[in-house]
């Protein structure tokens, strides 16, 4: 739906601030990724996407995302 289209487009561009924006973006960006309980959830279940699913391949990839900065 038009709904999901835009809730992954939100998640798709703190994804993008979490990986490539400036420190405070990232940092940021990752506390609502990785520690935000009630807001990420509902934005997840909005877009269609499993929250839980997301923040597992989400914390998979963190370490090598912390390497390259």
């Amino acid at each position: 739906t038009v709904e999901e289209t835009l809730w992954r487009a939100v998640i798709a561009s703190t994804v993008r601030e979490w990986q490539h924006g400036p420190v405070r973006q990232r940092r940021e960006a990752e506390q609502y990724l990785l520690h935000d309980e009630a807001d990420y959830r509902t934005v997840c279940l909005a877009a269609g996407i499993d929250p839980v699913g997301l923040r597992e391949r989400l914390r998979r990839i963190r370490p090598q995302q912390n390497a390259q900065n």
